[in-house]
């Protein structure tokens, strides 16, 4: 998984005071999860921020930003920030911020339920 292996210890640096987040390997990155859920993820050379609806708007108005989009759809609250997005330690602080904000009053994850398994004979 081609992923910016020292952006991710940059993120793994300013997560470290964060308890109980996890690392999962997802959407071809590595991804820090809070509650169960996604933060902050790092691809080739891009963050993807899960900052929320309320401040979606807000966020896509700095530079270096796009909406993440699935299936034709802008997904409100998550966001790819490139490198011009990140580059002075403000800005980057900016994203990893409004990730903690969210993420901190988010719901923790649902528990997968389980398949039921049908009775053969």
């Amino acid at each position: 998984m081609p992923y910016d292996e020292k952006l991710a210890a940059r993120v793994r640096e300013s997560l470290a005071h964060v308890k109980k987040v996890e690392e999962k390997f997802m959407f071809r990155g590595v991804c820090f999860m809070l509650n169960g859920k996604m933060c902050v993820c790092v691809g080739a050379d891009e963050l993807m921020c899960r900052i929320g609806p309320d401040k979606f708007d807000e966020a896509l108005e700095r530079n270096g930003t796009r909406a993440m989009v699935r299936g034709g759809k802008a997904m409100k609250g998550f966001v790819f920030v490139s490198p011009e997005g990140y580059r002075t330690k403000k800005d980057y602080q900016y994203f990893i911020d409004l990730s903690l904000e969210f993420n901190k009053f988010s719901e923790p994850a649902k528990p997968k339920k389980r398949k039921k398994e049908k009775n053969r004979e």
